[in-house]
């Protein structure tokens, strides 16, 4: 009879004890559930940070691209004006000269900010880089639609259009 008793005392205890393991690893695998859920969480938010972060410089470099196009593109007015001085400057050497040195510093500075001038005369026309303002009969030799005649030039900037070069285009009379 003790012996019974011992032996129910020993199944109850077991009972118990295989509840108890039961509900610990129900327990633990709630646990394990949340963390991995957590986790998730966790990296869904360095994702978005990360693109809050790609998409915030890329639009900072856009607005600096756009403050820099425009302060150029305000410079190439007088860029173009000071040419047509140099060209009327007739024999009025000191003039000359200082016209000169002053647009070598102006094509400089634009050299070193990338922008280059887009050489359109003798070529055909190409309106991704040229404005037509007026045309011209075409000589002997010349093709239709080749540009005769450069008003204003243009200019490029790392490889973008920052202004159109206004042209003549040679046509045939019909």
């Amino acid at each position: 009879m003790f012996e019974e008793r011992r032996l129910d005392s020993v199944n109850d205890e077991a009972a118990e004890e295989s509840q108890e393991l039961r509900e610990l690893r129900e327990q633990l695998a709630a646990a394990n559930a949340r963390a991995e859920e957590n986790y998730k969480r966790f990296l869904l938010a360095a994702a978005d940070f990360d693109n809050f972060k790609k998409r915030t410089e890329r639009d900072l470099r856009k607005m600096l691209t756009d403050r820099r196009r425009t302060l150029l593109e305000r410079f190439l007015p007088v860029l173009d004006n000071l040419e047509r001085a140099l060209e009327s400057s007739g024999d009025d050497q000191a003039l000359r000269g200082g016209l000169e040195q002053t647009l070598r510093g102006f094509r400089s500075v634009l050299q070193a900010e990338g922008v280059r001038p887009i050489d359109v005369e003798g070529k055909p026309f190409d309106p991704r880089v040229a404005e037509a303002i007026e045309t011209a009969e075409a000589q002997d030799g010349v093709a239709d639609d080749t540009v005769v005649g450069v008003s204003e030039k243009g200019y490029t900037i790392d490889e973008e259009l920052l202004r159109p070069a206004k042209v003549t285009v040679a046509k045939r009379r019909e």
